[in-house]
């Protein structure tokens, strides 16, 4: 055990190292796969010696089980807001304010980037994290500890022995919240407005695994003892011991002698603001000594010490000349208003994006109308609302038919998105063969994203089926496919022609058709060629699938350029028929099971065949209709509702030993 826990302990360090070393210092030195190989031992070892795990250990950051409410906490000493300054006579204003109340007494400001999130307080007792409390109403916030831990910037264990509170911002970064509302559009849920509101609603989640798959980022900038008073007699020197404990400082701060001084930070950042990795909204301006602090002292709402510069808002008006429509790679419709140019910010807007047809019925807008655009950093501008109607308008209608392939446009009940349902539509085409290839559909091993990316823009595959008649030679030509490669891939593809029914069926990427919809659609009607002609009322009558399931498949199928597609993949040689087992009775009649994890042996795959060979169920999440839980190494949050459900849990010799009964 000595051996053990040491092991463990230096497998933290390494893992703390490097996690500083990427999220707050943005250097890293070892690669994602070096780090998963180092937390995967870590998690193995912790797994094998359960007493041994703290709470400031790596593995603690992935989000559990989902929190039970939110609770209120209060603070140490209140998190006020700050008066605003609106322009540089207002700042000097402030200047002048402090010198008066400082009787001539030399004094320096601290100017810090004013980041457009979330104020957090996190407290910090025997070197680890304990506590964390959004702002609230600055008296009482919220508890989000459990949220807040999952944020790699934000250190769970730091090395001074006093106790101590930290504030600071959490954001999301442009690159996440545009990752993040690429998600969103993909399973038509609606946008985030901002990356604020973003990084606010991921930090409040219940399921704090949401708030772990959603990249937050935590910038310290204020430091207090645990009475709520300060450590340092200077703001700067805080900030310092904040970086040398592991948080993340924002390094663009600047001492400054004089209010001039800070008016050129200001000015500085208000022309980079564009480039920066995050939101800001302006810039604040501190005394930097905290005993001056406290002679200034407070307003009944603000301290008279600092002040926040604000940025003039990007936002302009202009006229909407045309609403044209956008293809994504999911087939989503997306309308964009055509603007008459005007200059927002120092760059000239012309387009902006209007999400969907339910937007513009919120904005009330219409070709013609003059309206209010917002720029907002690497994001595509957005109408905010409609600032005088036109003289002439006209409604924009959504087209009925794709503007790039022609292909039937759809828009499912209570969806927001409407569609091209053209699997090879050219806007939609790579994704298209992506999912087709990917390892839990054809799994045509060698096709990945360079390569698909290749074929389509050398024109060498102009639809999914053209895959199939590849030869070695094409491919051999492509840039770094070499012949060997290019053999290997070819085989590939053709040994997917051997895969069954439902997998073909899952590969056409129909709406709402996954892998066990597929499945169960193949077992109902045995080929694809009845389930192509089945009517939404017929298509109802397998097991699980619904209205809006299978109107989604009628759609698809009823689109020409679809039908023509399945004609070619025919012709290809793929599998159309299924061949239904009866099973009468088994062993594990009436079971229902959930596999999660990774077993010794058996493949998902195998042990779900030999689970529905007995008669059972394999389900993909789990319920109170779940009747055990197969977990295996790295088993997620499957196996933490199962516990908190009381549903038996089985490892691989217990689902052999349901299977095989022992006769001894």
């Amino acid at each position: 055990m000595p051996g053990t826990s040491s092991e463990i302990e230096d497998l933290r360090t390494q893992l703390r190292h490097h996690e500083h070393q990427y999220y707050v210092l943005d250097a890293p030195q070892i690669t994602d796969a070096e780090y998963d190989v180092l937390m995967r031992q870590l998690q193995k070892l912790e797994a094998e010696n359960p007493d041994l795990v703290t709470a400031d250990s790596p593995t603690q950051r992935v989000g559990g089980k989902p929190r039970e409410g939110v609770a209120k906490a209060a603070h140490s000493s209140a998190m006020l807001s700050l008066d605003n300054a609106l322009d540089e006579m207002e700042l000097r204003a402030f200047d002048a304010r402090v010198r008066e109340l400082l009787g001539g007494a030399a004094y320096r400001y601290v100017a810090e980037l004013k980041m457009d999130g979330l104020s957090l307080a996190t407290r910090y007792r025997e070197n680890t994290l304990q506590q964390a409390i959004t702002r609230g109403d600055g008296s009482i916030g919220e508890d989000v500890t459990e949220n807040a831990r999952t944020i790699r910037s934000l250190p769970l264990r730091v090395t001074a022995e006093r106790t101590f509170e930290v504030r600071g911002e959490v954001i999301m970064a442009r690159k996440a919240f545009e990752r993040l509302n690429t998600e969103r559009d993909a399973q038509s849920l609606p946008r985030f407005a901002n990356p604020r509101n973003a990084a606010a609603g991921s930090l409040r989640m219940l399921e704090t695994s949401v708030t772990a798959s959603r990249r937050l980022d935590y910038y310290a900038y204020f430091l207090l003892d645990e009475t709520g008073g300060p450590i340092f007699d200077s703001h700067w020197e805080s900030l310092d011991w904040l970086a040398a404990q592991g948080f993340q400082v924002n390094r663009r701060r600047r001492l400054c002698d004089t209010v001039e001084d800070a008016i050129r930070f200001c000015q500085e950042f208000d022309a980079e603001r564009d480039n920066l990795p995050y939101e800001i909204d302006g810039v604040v301006i501190k005394v930097d000594s905290i005993p001056q602090q406290r002679q200034l002292g407070y307003t009944a709402k603000a301290p008279r010490w600092a002040i926040a510069f604000k940025y003039a808002a990007r936002q302009a008006e202009t006229e909407v000349l045309d609403v044209l429509v956008q293809v994504g790679r999911t087939g989503a419709l997306t309308p964009v208003a055509v603007l008459a140019p005007q200059v927002v910010s120092g760059v000239t807007v012309s387009r902006a994006t209007l999400h969907n047809e339910d937007e513009i019925a919120r904005l009330g807008l219409q070709i013609g109308d003059r309206v209010l655009v917002e720029r907002s950093g690497d994001v595509i501008p957005k109408v905010v609302r409609v600032t005088q109607e036109g003289e002439v308008r006209r409604p924009f209608v959504m087209p009925t038919e794709c503007p790039v392939c022609g292909g039937r446009v759809v828009r499912e009940e209570g969806e927001a998105a409407s569609r091209c349902i053209n699997l090879n539509c050219p806007a939609r085409l790579k994704e298209s063969i992506r999912h087709f290839a990917s390892r839990g559909v054809m799994a045509i091993d060698g096709l990945g994203d360079v390569l698909i990316d290749q074929l389509v823009e050398q024109g060498l595959v102009k639809s999914v089926s053209d895959i199939y008649a590849l030869t070695p030679e094409q491919v051999a030509a492509l840039e770094r496919m070499g012949a060997k490669s290019a053999t290997n891939l070819v085989e590939n593809i053709a040994a997917s022609r051997k895969m069954p029914l439902p997998r073909v069926l899952g590969a056409l990427g129909i709406r709402f058709v996954g892998e066990r919809t597929a499945e169960l659609l193949a077992d109902e009607f045995g080929s694809l060629d009845r389930i192509a002609g089945a009517s939404p009322e017929e298509l109802q009558g397998a097991q699980e699938v619904g209205p809006k399931v299978a109107e989604s498949i009628s759609a698809f199928f009823r689109e020409p350029h679809n039908a023509d597609l399945v004609e070619r993949l025919r012709l290809a040689g793929l599998k159309f028929d299924h061949v239904v087992k009866k099973k009468e009775g088994g062993k594990l009649k009436g079971l229902t099971f959930v596999l999660t994890g990774t077993l010794p042996t058996l493949s998902r795959d195998e042990a779900k065949k030999r689970i529905e060979d007995a008669g059972g169920k394999v389900a993909g999440s789990v319920s109170g209709k779940t009747s055990y839980v197969v977990a295996g190494e790295e088993a997620g949050s499957k196996l933490e509702k199962a516990v908190s459900l009381g549903i038996p849990i089985l490892d691989e010799a217990g689902l052999n030993g349901i299977l095989e009964p022992s006769n001894t």
